[in-house]
């Protein structure tokens, strides 16, 4: 189950491919309020509508010959969020990967210590949100704020402990740079310890451009490491 970014114009669809040619079943999907679907955009919709395909796909399972044992999220910057937070909150998610993962509780506190970098995250959703409906730049950071350290990947780590867990990081990336969104959230992991954790930080940038070939090689071997 592939989970995509805000406000979605990467979508991993090369991914799916990759992952159905490999013999896996590949679901990508849109949240609500965003490129066309019905109802608003808001980041507690997307952990909504997450968990809402997780418990479809188990409803989906016989008929679709899916083993519901081996349900995996695999997400991309939001969505590596999404995903992460998901695992953690599902235990019949047997493994997680997460690509560039955006840390909105990280986030969340340098927006509430300083109003510029603040206001700089206000223009920057402003700025993305062709594809959205129902939200603005200043909602979406609120919402964020609010939910405050709750949306910190890193104290993740006791729920993911016994979970196969891989981190990809990006050290080109102005979005979601490595040294405030990755590196505490590895070492967080790495302390716990999350037992089958596998991490990794690629020099590209935030969509990983020059390194689709590697992020599936990467993601496909995870998975057949997997218990």
């Amino acid at each position: 189950m592939l989970l995509h970014g805000f406000p979605g114009d990467e979508r991993n669809f090369d991914l799916a491919q990759v992952l159905r040619r490999a013999g896996y079943a590949s679901l990508v999907f849109h949240y609500r309020g965003s490129w066309g679907v019905g109802g608003s955009w808001s980041w507690g919709h997307v952990l909504e509508d997450t968990a809402a395909v997780v418990a479809g796909l188990h409803g989906l399972a016989a008929a679709h010959r899916l083993d519901p044992r081996r349900l995996v999220l695999i997400g991309h910057s939001m969505g590596g969020f999404a995903a992460l937070m998901t695992a953690a909150a599902e235990p019949s998610v047997a493994a997680v990967a997460s690509v560039a993962a955006f840390d909105f509780g990280t986030v969340a506190a340098l927006c509430r210590a300083d109003p510029s970098v603040r206001a700089s995250y206000v223009e920057a959703f402003t700025g993305e949100l062709g594809p959205l409906r129902g939200t603005s730049g200043e909602a979406l950071v609120s919402e964020m704020e609010a939910a405050g350290d709750s949306w910190r990947l890193a104290v993740l780590a006791p729920r993911l402990a016994d979970r196969s867990v891989l981190l990809i990081g990006t050290s080109l990336d102005t979005v979601t740079p490595n040294d405030v969104h990755h590196d505490p959230v590895v070492a967080a992991y790495q302390a716990q310890p999350v037992k089958h954790l596998e991490h990794h930080l690629f020099a590209t940038d935030h969509a990983l451009s020059d390194h689709r070939v590697t992020l599936a090689r990467t993601i496909l071997s995870f998975l057949a490491r997997c218990p």
